[in-house]
């Protein structure tokens, strides 16, 4: 067992700070020539609900932003900052010795591109629907095959152990799944096998003294991306057409098919 221990401040801060309701950038313009850039949570986006999508990448109305989840980007930090003192080494990690996973963290010039989604990440151009598809991965191992590995950090707090058998943790397996697919575009030899390492935050101290503790567990995954170039083109179909209809569980579309319901007099002018 690993445990990570730190110190917790909470910084408050209004979210109407960050999101522009009627954003005038980031839109797609069938007639543009230019790449239209399309990230890997868009795609999510897009799964779940094609109508918000559409709102989003073609009108500028994106769904209100959840509130960060500062201990979730906490744990990543202090991951990451662990991982490269092996990855500088050539070394494997202890967790990655305990799980019996033979690769040690990837040494590579373009790790810090690769990790940064809004102005680097993996990228691949699909030439033939004129999109740009992009994704941010939070850590890269290679096995003595060549093969590189994808991994995602995870942080949570629940009762019991850690899995990935939720219905909800879908889209956890296609982000692995994405980021799998661009390096594979990129000419990576790529593992099919990838690998979360999750964050299960303690509740059952006797008290919390300022920390909190977590058990790290490594999880491994099976991608399968065979979904994935139908979805994009899917989504340059969406974007080039008219208004979608809505996912069957968006609760941000039956929020305004309420209002709608309220005020019908509104409908014509809400869509």
């Amino acid at each position: 067992m690993v445990i990570l221990t730190w110190d917790i401040q909470y910084n408050g801060f209004y979210m109407s700070q960050y999101y522009n309701p009627r954003r005038k950038s980031y839109l797609y313009t069938p007639s543009s020539s230019s790449p239209f850039r399309l990230s890997r949570s868009k795609i999510d986006l897009f799964l779940n609900c094609p109508r918000c999508f559409y709102f989003d990448r073609r009108l500028g109305v994106a769904q209100p932003p959840g509130f960060p989840f500062s201990l979730n980007s906490a744990v990543d930090k202090l991951l990451k900052k662990e991982f490269d003192i092996h990855r500088a080494d050539g070394t494997p990690h202890p967790l990655m010795k305990a799980y019996k996973v033979d690769a040690v963290p990837l040494k590579d010039k373009n790790m810090d591109k690769w990790r940064d989604a809004l102005r680097g990440g993996i990228e691949y151009l699909h030439k033939e629907i004129n999109l740009n598809i992009t994704g941010g991965i939070d850590d890269i191992w290679v096995n003595p095959a060549g093969e590189l590995i994808i991994v995602d950090y995870k942080a949570t707090s629940k009762t019991g152990e850690v899995s990935l058998d939720a219905d909800w943790q879908i889209g956890y397996k296609r982000q692995m799944e994405i980021y799998q697919w661009l390096f594979r575009k990129n000419n990576h030899k790529v593992s099919s096998t990838g690998y979360f390492v999750y964050c299960n935050g303690n509740a059952d101290k006797k008290a919390f003294d300022g920390k909190l503790e977590f058990d790290v567990k490594i999880l491994p995954y099976v991608g399968d991306d065979s979904w994935i170039e139908k979805t994009i083109i899917d989504i340059h179909k969406c974007l080039n057409g008219k208004l979608p209809e809505s996912g069957k569980d968006c609760d941000y579309c039956k929020y305004r098919e309420a209002i709608n319901d309220i005020f019908p007099v509104n409908q014509a002018v809400l869509f």
